[in-house]
C-alpha cells in the first residue's frame, strides 16, 4: 500500500494544494492530509476552520483523510505506517526549502519525499498571499476552493 503524508499548515488552503492533492490521489493508495499544529505561529483560521475546509474539499474522494498534528512530520509518518511525503513544489526557492528537509527527514527515517511541481495556473498562490488579500478586503475567490469561500 503506498499512503503519503501531505503536511502543511494549510491557512487556508489554496487552489494549489488542491491541485497537487488531486494529482496526488492518481499516485498513492491514500494520502493523509496532515495539519500541523505549531503553538508560536499565528493562524488566520482556527485549526477547527482549516480542517472543515479540507474535508469539505475533499468529501468525494475515499482515499483522502484528514487529521492534525505536532511534532515532527517522521515521526507522524512512521505512526501513520506511512512511507512517502508529499511536497509540491512553486519556484527554485521551494526546492532549495524543501530539499533540505527532505534530505534530512530521509536520513533521520529512510522516508522518501515525493515532490509534484504546481500547475502554471497556481504557482503563483500560496496562503500567506491569501491571507494578505483576505486582511485587505480584496478578492480572495479565485485562489481558495469553495469551501474557503466564506470569510470576507
Amino acid at each position: 500500500m503506498r499512503k503519503a503524508i501531505f503536511p502543511g499548515s494549510f491557512d487556508p488552503i489554496t487552489l494549489g494544494h488542491e491541485d497537487i492533492i488531486k494529482r496526488g490521489v492518481s499516485l498513492f493508495d491514500e494520502i493523509v492530509i496532515a495539519i500541523g499544529v505549531n503553538a508560536e505561529k499565528k493562524y488566520m483560521f482556527s485549526l477547527e476552520e482549516r480542517k472543515r475546509f479540507i474535508e469539505e474539499t475533499f468529501k468525494d474522494e475515499p482515499k483522502i483523510s484528514v487529521i492534525t498534528y505536532e511534532g515532527l512530520t517522521i515521526d507522524l509518518a512512521k505512526n501513520q505506517k506511512a512511507h512517502f511525503i508529499l511536497r509540491g513544489l512553486r519556484n527554485p526557492a521551494d526546492f532549495e526549502f524543501e530539499k533540505a528537509i527532505a534530505h534530512t527527514n530521509r536520513k533521520l527515517s529512510k522516508i522518501e519525499t515525493v515532490f509534484l511541481l504546481t500547475a502554471a495556473k497556481t504557482s503563483f498562490i500560496s496562503s500567506s498571499i491569501v491571507r494578505d488579500v483576505l486582511r485587505n478586503g480584496g478578492e480572495y475567490e479565485m485562489l481558495v476552493p469553495e469551501a474557503v469561500r466564506v470569510k470576507k
